[in-house]
């Protein structure tokens, strides 16, 4: 099983990234997939998910009407497109997945069973 994340970079606030998170070795479309953040000194925070069967969504409030998840399960990928970025929207960005938690689970606990590296994304003011 593996996650990859990719996209993460430096931008000024107010523009966009999109991150990606391709997954291989199981069943993409059963899956609950989607990114967490850790910012420095911070916890790791629920930031978007995806339900990959019924395509039913998460956001946390911090990010609701900026950010926008996607699958596109032909290509066994996850999209984090991220508009109008905030300087406090920095930090290092964790693609996850699990079968069987909820996403409501997975962002109260902190938890997934599978997990991508990290791909660090620096707003600037």
């Amino acid at each position: 099983v593996q996650l990859q994340a990719s996209g993460g970079g430096l931008v000024r606030a107010g523009g966009s990234l999109r991150l990606s998170c391709a997954a291989s070795g199981f069943i993409f479309d059963e899956y609950n997939i989607g990114w967490f953040r850790q910012a420095p000194g911070k916890e790791r925070e629920g930031v978007s998910f995806i339900s990959v069967s019924d395509g039913s969504t998460y956001y946390a409030d911090s990010v609701k009407g900026r950010f926008t998840i996607s699958s596109d399960n032909a290509k066994n990928t996850v999209y984090l497109q991220m508009n109008s970025l905030k300087p406090e929207d920095t930090a290092v960005y964790y693609c996850a997945a699990d079968l069987y938690l909820t996403i409501a689970s997975m962002t109260q606990q902190g938890i997934a069973d599978y997990w991508g590296q990290g791909t660090l994304v620096t707003v600037s003011s």
